[in-house]
């Protein structure tokens, strides 16, 4: 006897997980519906979602990020081949056009259906060349490597032998596999096996010094000639803008000498020379720095820091705003940069007050023009007599073009995405006014689904895979932005180029690399630079910095740097260098190279070289100079390091080491 239960199911059949009860998912909305009253509605509408089924959907985010990365390696490849290559690729080519061309460049006979042979008049195949390590390094298509890559899949080579050269991970399809034996191919080219990777751990340091002195040794004579300039540090000057040990600048300056460098980079921090009455610059520790320097016959490049620098990556060197500045914060803290939970960071002044006198009857940009001039007044002299090469001028947080979005004072960690900066008051009436400019006055806020400094893209509403950052609302807000950023340095290098007249300025953009291989480019966007996977965020800044003639600086860090960063933040260094490095040759814009991270081995010299000196570019476009920061105690290092170093100066200057050195 059957009975007709109410609510009754059949049950799952095997394999099956059983049906949930709850509704279909709602699609999420968009804008500010999105934000915490939304999702904690949703969370109480129904019963929480079994952990396999959160597991797969985190899965499918992460075949998602993976898949467009691999794509925008394939694009980038065909348009390289396009544009530098000549080839006549179609708007939509895949693998096998690629490889077509490439037969056809070598000589060979490629059928429309795709028969490929040797042509019988083609001359033998001489012996491939060695490999050379290079950043931006591409094998031409005429190479015998290639050729013998296509003589390995010749007819009669077995089909099993040439499909294990494309083994891919389970979880590719078929349609990514172009894009998978293109990323794995850029990064055989970069840094080879990593067996050659743990070797060279394994090496001890007279190996190591034979193994650089072999890669660097030769490579670059003749080459344009860059100037190198050493850092010195950030000590040899106190807060009373005396110089602390003039013996031990001239032990390290004489040093530095016999390296053949061209020249040495001083910061000169607004927190010491302005540091306690309005206009009163205090420059003495500076003027006795720039003396001996000159005795060595050396160059200076001054940074003019308007940023503070605290204890975190600086050792025991503290170095804040001026005093006077710090006093008008106690009364008005909203002339710092302010986070959505109303932290203040007091590493640099906000660009709100840049038109604002609040700094005892100045604003923001009059203090920077009154510090810059007062510099060049001070030190007309030096500048003219061509000690002086070249100001850096500070534009933001470390000095750099950015918003202070990643301190780690607020807790902030690789690889966060780091927290918007504009919820001081002037930031907040900047903001409105723009909304109201726009005819939508309920945009003047700030994005309320954007997490928090240590989240994840992916945690979040605004940055996740089609999020808010991408609607009306987050083009509108990622606009004002990042267009606050672009019209502060507008500002600040106006008045630097009528101070400075006709010298050299240098400006200083980052390297935030990490999540660029996602849709939304997290960091970047927090940091103000408004650049995701459908939108090119550096072109406008430098348009702007080509407007005044400045150099470009960028960062390089080593390549067991790049190698060993985690896959799961989504970082690609070489691919945001590829980009900027790029953009700004497009725009006619100089470029110098800082490195930040100790040189070590010969490896990290040859990609710097390389990146100073790209081999295959058709323009010969070269750095216009090169900082390498010294880490102290620098004289601990002489013995160990100036060796490699020595040689690494000479191939700058594109001269051929001696014998025995390295």
């Amino acid at each position: 006897m059957s009975m007709n239960l109410p609510h009754a199911h059949p049950p799952p059949a095997l394999g099956e997980e059983e049906p949930s009860p709850s509704p279909p998912p709602q699609r999420r909305p968009r804008g500010f519906a999105s934000g915490p009253a939304a999702s904690a509605g949703a969370g109480a509408a129904g019963p929480p979602r079994r952990r396999g089924e959160r597991e797969r959907e985190r899965e499918k985010e992460r075949t998602k990020l993976r898949e467009r990365h691999r794509r925008a390696i394939t694009s980038r490849m065909l348009a390289g081949l396009r544009q530098h290559g000549n080839f006549p690729l179609p708007a939509r080519a895949d693998m096998n056009d690629v490889l077509a061309a490439l037969a056809r460049a070598a000589g060979w006979t490629v059928h429309p259906d795709g028969t490929t042979f040797r042509s019988s008049n083609q001359p033998p195949l001489p012996p491939p060349p060695p490999p050379q390590l290079g950043m931006f390094q591409v094998a031409p298509v005429e190479t015998p490597a290639f050729i013998n890559t296509l003589n390995s899949y010749a007819i009669g080579t077995p089909l099993d032998s040439q499909a294990s050269a494309l083994q891919t991970d389970d979880s590719l399809s078929p349609s990514s596999l172009d894009s998978v034996v293109a990323e794995r191919s850029i990064k055989t080219e970069n840094y080879g096996n990593s067996s050659s990777a743990n070797s060279l751990n394994c090496m001890d340091n007279d190996q190591q010094l034979l193994r650089s002195s072999a890669v660097l040794a030769g490579d670059y004579t003749k080459t344009p000639y860059i100037p190198v300039y050493a850092s010195l540090p950030m000590g040899i000057i106190n807060s009373h803008c005396q110089l602390v040990d003039p013996e031990g600048v001239r032990a390290e300056l004489r040093h530095l000498k016999s390296l053949n460098v061209d020249g040495v980079v001083v910061d000169c921090w607004w927190g010491i020379v302005e540091a306690w009455i309005p206009r009163k610059y205090e420059w003495s520790g500076y003027r006795d720095l720039f003396g001996i320097i000159k005795e060595f016959k050396l160059k200076v490049q001054v940074v003019l820091s308007f940023h503070g620098c605290g204890d975190t990556g600086s050792g025991d060197v503290l170095i804040s705003l001026p005093k006077w500045i710090m006093e008008i914060a106690k009364e008005n803290q909203d002339i710092f940069f302010t986070d959505r939970e109303g932290r203040r960071n007091t590493e640099c002044l906000s660009w709100g007050i840049d038109k604002e006198r609040v700094l005892r009857g100045r604003t923001g940009i009059e203090v920077y023009f009154d510090f810059m001039r007062s510099f060049h007044t001070e030190f007309r002299n030096l500048s003219e007599e061509g000690l002086i090469s070249a100001t850096e001028i500070g534009l933001g947080a470390s000095g750099e073009i950015r918003y202070p979005s990643c301190p780690e004072i607020m807790g902030w960690k690789h690889p966060g995405i780091g927290e918007f900066q504009c919820y001081d008051r002037y930031m907040q009436k900047n903001l409105r006014q723009s909304a109201v400019s726009r005819g939508h006055l309920f945009w003047a806020r700030g994005p309320d689904n954007a997490g928090y400094y240590n989240s994840r893209p992916h945690e979040t509403g605004f940055f996740c895979d089609g999020g808010d950052y991408d609607s009306y609302y987050g083009r509108f807000f990622l606009n004002w932005y990042s267009g606050v950023l672009i019209d502060h340095v507008d500002q600040v290098l106006s008045l630097a180029t009528l101070a400075f007249d006709g010298a050299e300025i240098v400006v200083k953009v980052p390297s935030i690399y990490w999540w660029y291989r996602t849709a939304s480019h997290a960091a970047e966007l927090t940091a103000g630079f408004y650049n995701p996977t459908n939108r090119d965020g550096y072109s406008p800044v430098l348009k702007m910095l080509k407007k005044h003639a400045v150099i470009l600086k960028l960062v390089c860090y080593g390549p067991e740097f790049t190698v060993q960063e985690n896959d799961e933040a989504f970082a690609d260094l070489e691919g945001l260098t590829w980009q900027v490095m790029n953009t700004a040759w497009d725009h006619g814009l100089p470029i110098c190279i800082e490195s930040v991270l100790p040189c070590l081995d010969g490896d990290m010299y040859s990609q710097i070289l390389d990146t100073a000196k790209p081999r295959n570019d058709p323009d010969r476009h070269h750095a216009s100079f090169f900082t390498y920061r010294l880490q102290p105690p620098f004289l601990l290092q002489r013995d160990a390091y100036f060796p490699e170093l020595r040689t690494f100066v000479k191939c700058m200057h594109g001269e051929a080491p001696q014998n025995g050195e390295g």
